[in-house]
């Protein structure tokens, strides 16, 4: 199977109005703004979605509605994260009806997986439907690595095209290059290493805080596959200290509060995730602002 994903996909929050009731409006308003500003692929219902804090009914909704706003102008991938292997065939059927171009899925939710339990997981998803298939591997969060030889056996799934790689360590990126050559698309999945992980070979980047400063994460993807890697450089260190909240298990609240300091949306998250302390709130607060009082100009780049 041939899926040309590349570049900067923003794994977007889901926005709630001060009820919890999802807010349609605020949502496809941010996905318009990204695309608008360069991303070039949209993830919904990832971890900073909320995927596991929305009903099903809640879900298939914000699918229909993300493929609506997206309309064809950039890949629209889905989070998949269920308690149960048929659940989440269940969602992936339903998400491939609604016409969403890709799945990113998640080792089985709740139920600590090993290994073996990973693959078949992935496997029987694989098999359910013809949607091409990003594996999310995440060990230090979901307690699940799927090594090189997990891979391995997922490499005969035709459909499974993409590894979001997230083990914090860059050397699985070249270790997936040396035993797969271009088998799959890899995608950084950490914030504060992605341009180390683009700098080996990583195609794409999935980010959080992507969706606070678009423009200048598309500028270090660009400037990284230009290999103009001291200019690249020169945003990163800008960026760097935002891009640690990423890394914390408050990351889907400091994601959505730094999202409402820029005017892009609420903080407003689901229980069990609660609104940050104030505490918190000032250490997210001075790092935008430090972020924007010495913010880049991009222009000098080059980049347009």
């Amino acid at each position: 199977m041939t899926t040309l994903w590349q570049g900067v996909y923003p794994a977007v929050t889901t926005q709630f109005n001060d009820d919890n009731s999802i807010n349609f409006d605020t949502t496809l308003n941010m996905i318009d703004a990204l695309i608008n500003e360069g991303v070039h692929g949209v993830i919904v219902l990832g971890t900073v979605g909320e995927n596991c804090s929305l009903s099903q009914q809640e879900k298939r909704a914000v699918l229909k509605a993300a493929k609506e706003c997206v309309a064809g102008r950039v890949p629209l991938l889905t989070g998949v994260a269920e308690t149960t292997t048929q659940f989440a065939i269940e969602f992936c059927q339903d998400a491939a009806k609604l016409g969403i171009d890709g799945l990113m899925v998640l080792p089985g939710m709740v139920y600590r997986s090993t290994e073996r339990e990973a693959v078949h997981h992935y496997q029987q998803i694989a098999r359910s439907m013809s949607l091409p298939v990003m594996i999310y591997n995440n060990p230090i969060t979901y307690g699940v690595d799927v090594s090189i030889e997990g891979m391995k056996v997922l490499a005969q799934e035709s459909n499974i095209v993409a590894v979001k790689e997230a083990t914090e360590d860059t050397r699985r990126i070249t270790e997936l290059q040396s035993a797969f050559g271009d088998r799959f698309i890899i995608f950084g999945g950490v914030d504060d290493i992605a341009l180390e992980s683009l700098m080996l070979g990583a195609t794409g980047w999935i980010s959080g805080l992507t969706n606070v400063f678009p423009k200048e994460s598309v500028a270090i993807y660009e400037l990284a596959r230009q290999g103009r890697y001291e200019e690249a450089k020169e945003i990163w260190r800008w960026f760097l200290p935002l891009l640690r909240l990423d890394t914390i298990p408050t990351l889907v609240q400091c994601i959505k509060y730094a999202e409402s300091l820029a005017g892009r949306g609420s903080e407003v998250t689901r229980s069990p995730r609660l609104a940050l302390p104030e505490s918190e709130k000032a250490m997210v607060r001075a790092l935008y602002d430090d972020a924007m009082t010495s913010r880049i100009d991009l222009s000098k780049f080059n980049l347009d």
